[in-house]
């Protein structure tokens, strides 16, 4: 009896293409560069704000730091806040608190986008509803014991892709262990504060 043997072709990886309205193969090329060259993984962001009138303020942000270099936006993005009627504003644009849900929701959205083309999953479609808490009797001075800020913050995210439903929950737990704001909210960040008078 003789033994007859086939020789089969390595498996060939499939080209990254882009996918979810994320440009995959720069999404690699960016981690491999930094990986090369940790440097490159130093980033600062900034805004400067100026108030118009009330609680009502306009934050611009023309550009940041990155990849080594200043960057400039395509074009100067910028925001306004107020508070709504009730908390004496003008209700102009949304609030300081609800920007920072906002933050949240855009950040998370954003990892499960580029982590499922990374991965090869096709999104139909991602949904979220994030709600936060507060007591403004901190805010208010009527309490020394109540936090100025959230006291809890819920995200729920309704996902549609070519995966199934397990692979779809890894997506966004890998969003939420590499989202920058989620860390932020979750484990703090020094700030300082100073004022030119």
């Amino acid at each position: 009896m003789s033994a007859t043997t086939l020789e089969m072709p390595a498996p060939t990886k499939r080209p990254r293409v882009p996918m979810n309205g994320v440009d995959t193969p720069k999404l690699f090329a960016t981690i491999a560069a930094v990986a090369d060259q940790r440097s490159l993984a130093q980033f600062q962001f900034r805004a400067t704000g100026e108030w118009i009138a009330g609680t009502h303020m306009r934050s611009t942000m023309p550009g940041f730091y990155g990849a080594g270099g200043e960057m400039l936006h395509k074009a100067a993005h910028i925001a306004e806040a107020d508070h709504p009627s009730v908390l004496c504003g003008e209700d102009a644009a949304p609030t300081p608190v609800e920007y920072l849900l906002h933050a949240l929701a855009a950040c998370l959205t954003a990892g499960i986008a580029n982590i499922a083309a990374a991965r090869g999953v096709a999104l139909q479609s991602v949904d979220c509803s994030i709600e936060g808490d507060i007591d403004l009797q901190g805010i208010l001075g009527l309490s020394d014991t109540v936090r100025n800020g959230f006291q809890g913050i819920r995200a729920r995210f309704q996902l549609k892709g070519d995966a199934p439903a397990e692979m779809l929950r890894k997506i966004v737990d890998q969003a939420v262990a590499r989202s920058a704001v989620f860390d932020v909210l979750t484990n703090g960040v020094p700030v300082t504060v100073t004022a030119e008078c």
